[in-house]
């Protein structure tokens, strides 16, 4: 069973002129790689993936797999409010060579935790494909609740969740009551360090696209024992994890990575660029950071 394990990156979509930048993509992807990004993960929320089309969508996953070509692992976004949809992606990610799919629960349309199980499951029995769950209230409207996260963990190919709900409780109680090859993942980068003292394998990050090596070795040096330098990149770090969220994620990081020339600055509707304000402070961070002069 494939699983996924250390730091890795939530990467955003470039665009250009409307349409996807796929050498712009091409090009993060190298950055990542070259930084110790251990898995790519392709049209989550970072990746704007709910204005890509079903077209852009299969495309982008398809080029990421290709283009990483096994070098590290590619967890591709597939989840849908659309049980139906969600289950055409999953099929999708299995067909190109995907190493797992990420989950997200249904947003919007706010599921009953039963209503979340039978979800997952009807995924699950349609391929055999590893999953990741993925469980971001603040998003879609909908906590999955620790236990409901526990029931899914019993079933074949589930092999993990990125937990987002910002509830270091919630993430303790799933990790302590789930098998040991069950794998949770931050999603939230300044919590990354306390999940990691709780039993977190790894985290996928939007600070990464920005920072791959630090976060790489942040991973490294706990999973090490070295907990004094993995608090310490915390710590160096958490200004910048702060500041991509002044705005609406992934507004601040598309515009860091125009700053540092890796990607043109354009988003799509209702996504727009920030506010002057909130660029100016972004861009003290970044100086800061050593990543713009």
């Amino acid at each position: 069973m494939i699983t996924f394990e250390g730091s890795m990156v939530a990467i955003v979509t470039p665009f250009k002129e409307g349409h996807v930048d796929e050498k712009a993509l091409k090009n993060l992807i190298d950055f990542q790689i070259q930084n110790g990004t251990e898995v790519i993960v392709p049209c989550g929320t970072t990746g704007e993936s709910s204005t890509l089309s079903h077209d852009e969508h299969e495309n982008v996953i398809a080029l990421t797999v290709e283009h990483v070509n096994h070098r590290v692992k590619v967890l591709a976004g597939a989840g849908s409010n659309a049980t139906a949809e969600a289950i055409r992606f999953h099929k999708f990610c299995e067909r190109v060579g995907a190493d797992g799919s990420l989950q997200i629960t249904p947003y919007y349309n706010k599921p009953t935790q039963e209503g979340l199980y039978q979800h997952f499951k009807a995924i699950v029995e349609a391929a055999g494909l590893p999953i990741v769950l993925y469980n971001v209230p603040s998003r879609t409207g909908v906590n999955m609740l620790p236990e409901t996260t526990m029931r899914l963990s019993e079933l074949e190919n589930i092999v993990g969740i990125k937990e987002a709900s910002g509830s270091i409780e919630q993430a303790e109680k799933i990790i302590q009551n789930t098998k040991e090859d069950f794998i949770l993942l931050s999603g939230e980068d300044a919590l990354t360090y306390a999940l990691y003292e709780k039993g977190a394998r790894g985290s996928i990050s939007v600070t990464c696209n920005l920072k791959p090596d630090r976060l790489s070795l942040q991973y490294k040096a706990y999973k090490e024992g070295d907990e004094v330098l993995a608090k310490q990149i915390h710590e160096e770090l958490l200004p910048l994890h702060e500041a991509l969220f002044f705005e609406t994620n992934p507004i601040p990081v598309k515009a860091a990575l125009s700053d540092m020339n890796l990607i043109l600055e354009e988003y799509r509707l209702p996504l727009v660029s920030m506010g002057t304000e909130n660029r100016e402070r972004l861009r003290c961070v970044l100086r800061e950071q050593g990543l713009i002069e």
